[in-house]
């Protein structure tokens, strides 16, 4: 499926982008919040990756967590000063590149007709990597305002795609 193959490049170049906003960052920059009622960097990193988890475990497969110990703690649904203390750097690159090796297989299985009702399955998919692009994007507009803003780095251009632009301030991917 031509559509899912294409999806999966600009959910790679989502990722490259997010990459380029921390990783020349220090560790006590990537766990630095700006306030308590404000998350880190690093906690973004690992609610990127945990959404994109949840969704294509709840929407295409069930597999268990990378990292179940995240689980909790990347979880939007709890107020920032009750996420606790973020794991290291190195746990958030391998729980990162371990749920993109999954969103790859998983969409590279649909894509191939590996799946039951490929061609339903198909459908979600296309629609569940926009999402998931866009999800990236909008957690690297907070991730962009506090590197710029508050920790004074530069930030890098916008992702250089015909089909990436920017609504309301945020990056978003509307359309192959």
């Amino acid at each position: 499926m031509h559509d899912i193959e294409a999806l999966l490049r600009e959910y790679d170049r989502a990722r490259a982008y997010t990459d380029e906003l921390w990783q020349d960052l220090t560790p006590d920059e990537v766990t630095w919040r700006p306030h308590e009622n404000s998350s880190a960097i690093g906690w973004h990193l690992g609610h990127q990756a945990h959404v994109a988890h949840f969704m294509i475990r709840n929407l295409t497969a069930a597999e268990p967590s990378p990292d179940p110990e995240l689980d909790a703690l990347m979880d939007s649904a709890n107020p920032e000063q009750f996420r606790g203390a973020l794991p290291t750097v190195r746990r958030l690159t391998d729980f990162r590149t371990t749920v993109a090796e999954r969103v790859h297989a998983r969409m590279g299985d649909i894509a191939a007709g590996r799946v039951g009702a490929p061609n339903q399955l198909a459908i979600v998919a296309t629609h569940l990597l926009m999402a998931l692009i866009n999800h990236e994007y909008q957690h690297d507009q907070w991730i962009g305002e506090v590197r710029g803003s508050d920790l004074g780095h530069a930030l890098p251009p916008d992702p250089d795609c015909a089909h990436v632009r920017r609504v309301d301030g945020y990056l978003v991917i509307d359309g192959l």
